[in-house]
């Protein structure tokens, strides 16, 4: 038996040998699928892809492209009554040498400042207490800070012109230190801060609730060990606390700053604007040109307005440069 068998396998393997249509056949490849065709790494990020896709188009047609077309109609005189007229780059010169429009910026900037480090120090420290207290009491005092950001600015506005009135709450309190009352809104000096005061009030909550939320990632073990080499509360504050919350505070920063700058109702209501434009900020400002009558008033606010897009964004980046963190280096 095996002297039949041995040469039977070298003939069956020259039998495929000689026969080439079976040698293509087995050679043949199964059709490429469609997703053998994409890289290997975008398959691994396919999901993703696919979750992004729909932000990515509504980007893109709500904020892209009519970003784009603004810049393109910047370059022309609009009016409602002929036909827009190409001028090029004649809305900028007049938009760049309009003092008002600079002392608009500083009115933000100055209303930014006011407004955005007091925030972050409230909020860190009223967040670090939460973090202390029991769930029950925590769950309350969450509440209690978040009421301010369901109000309306112009319900706050209203409340605060009221406060600020010559009977209101705050010429009382002065007047328990012997001070006479002042005019808070129709005096150049202390305008501002009094418009600062309520945005203050309404930004608190939500920025207590973020730093919050970034305490209690910190690992307890961090705390424990600083305890236990006799660290008190400013202590980890200092070396714990705040630097394991740079991203944080980073978000809450620049969110902050582009808000505050634009600040447009307080002052609306509370000032419009004055007096002698001391809380004339830079939305306002564009939002008087708009309504100004002379012809050009729709292409000169629509300048400013882009005039304003790229102070702020180049604000934001320097603040990415500058503050160390983790999330700016990716950015």
């Amino acid at each position: 038996m095996s002297m039949i068998d041995t040469p039977a396998q070298p003939t069956a393997q020259a039998g495929a040998a000689t026969d080439p249509g079976r040698t293509s056949r087995r050679r043949r490849r199964r059709p490429t699928k469609i997703t053998e065709q994409v890289p290997r790494h975008l398959r691994a990020h396919l999901t993703a892809y696919l979750m992004i896709t729909p932000m990515v188009v509504l980007l893109g047609i709500f904020v892209i492209w009519p970003l784009v077309y603004a810049f393109y109609l910047s370059f022309f005189e609009m009016s409602f009554y002929k036909d827009a007229e190409f001028v090029g780059f004649d809305f900028y010169k007049y938009v760049l040498t309009d003092p008002e429009f600079y002392e608009s910026l500083l009115v933000g900037l100055k209303l930014a400042l006011m407004v955005v480090p007091t925030i972050l120090v409230l909020a860190l420290l009223l967040a670090s207490f939460l973090a202390t207290l029991s769930k029950r009491m925590a769950a309350f005092m969450k509440t209690t800070v978040y009421v301010p950001a369901v109000v309306s600015s112009v319900v706050a506005a209203i409340i605060f012109v009221f406060i600020y009135q010559d009977e209101g709450f705050a010429n009382w309190f002065i007047g328990l230190f012997g001070q006479g009352p002042l005019a808070w809104l129709n005096t150049a000096s202390t305008a501002l801060p009094a418009v600062a005061v309520p945005a203050i009030w309404l930004g608190f909550g939500v920025s207590t609730l973020i730093m919050l939320a970034g305490i209690l990632d910190i690992p307890e073990s961090y705390f424990e060990s600083a305890r236990l080499d006799g660290a008190n509360f400013w202590q980890r504050t200092r070396y714990i606390t705040i630097p394991s919350l740079r991203n944080v505070i980073l978000f809450l920063l620049v969110s902050g700053l582009t808000l505050t700058i634009q600040e447009f109702q307080l002052p609306l209501v509370m000032t419009n604007g004055g007096p002698v434009n001391a809380t004339n900020t830079p939305n306002l400002y564009i939002f008087n040109s708009f309504r100004d009558a002379t012809p050009y008033a729709t292409s000169y606010s629509l300048t400013a307005a882009l005039l304003l897009f790229l102070v702020i964004g180049t604000i934001s980046l320097v603040i990415f440069r500058v503050v160390s963190s983790e999330k700016s280096s990716d950015a």
